[in-house]
């Protein structure tokens, strides 16, 4: 089984989030929403803020200093058409609303209440869903996308906790 390793961020200016529409990729053929990312290179599959602050760059032209209180939230684990694909996703703050167009989509500052109105991924929707009604997590959390019996997709989150010396 292949494993992909992806990087996505939310980028948040007060109770906006920065989200990219994209019409088609790899995986959907439809118009579709997302956070800011993409893939792990070789030499980032250890460092996936690494990552995480390229694709930013890349795609919004933020630079790393304009980000503040960057931080991995959440872990998402799911598998499809035959991988296995692991997703680390960043929650960062910006003081401006200023960002470059973009080739991998159109970038738009989408309300808060409007996050879950959006076509986007079961795996982001259920995160989504989670960071709104735990805003004050401290704590990463790990999802795993799963289906029941009738195929309907679900997540099982467990929150990483540092373990005690021994």
């Amino acid at each position: 089984m292949e494993v992909r390793q992806m990087a996505t961020a939310f980028l948040i200016h007060k109770e906006h989030v920065l989200m990219m529409k994209k019409a088609n990729s790899k995986i959907f053929n439809f118009e579709f929403w997302g956070g800011i990312g993409g893939h792990l290179e070789h030499e980032e599959l250890n460092f996936p803020m690494k990552a995480s602050y390229r694709e930013i760059e890349e795609e919004t032209g933020y630079k790393e200093n304009e980000i503040e209180n960057f931080t991995l939230k959440y872990i998402l684990i799911e598998e499809s058409h035959g991988e296995l694909r692991q997703q680390y996703v960043y929650f960062g703050e910006t003081a401006h609303r200023s960002f470059i167009p973009s080739v991998e989509g159109e970038l738009y500052w989408i309300h808060k209440s409007e996050l879950l109105n959006l076509n986007i991924s079961k795996a982001i929707r259920f995160t989504i869903q989670h960071y709104l009604e735990n805003p004050d997590l401290t704590n990463i959390c790990v999802g795993v996308v799963t289906a029941d019996e009738a195929e309907v997709s679900l997540i099982q989150w467990s929150t990483v906790k540092p373990t005690s010396s021994f």
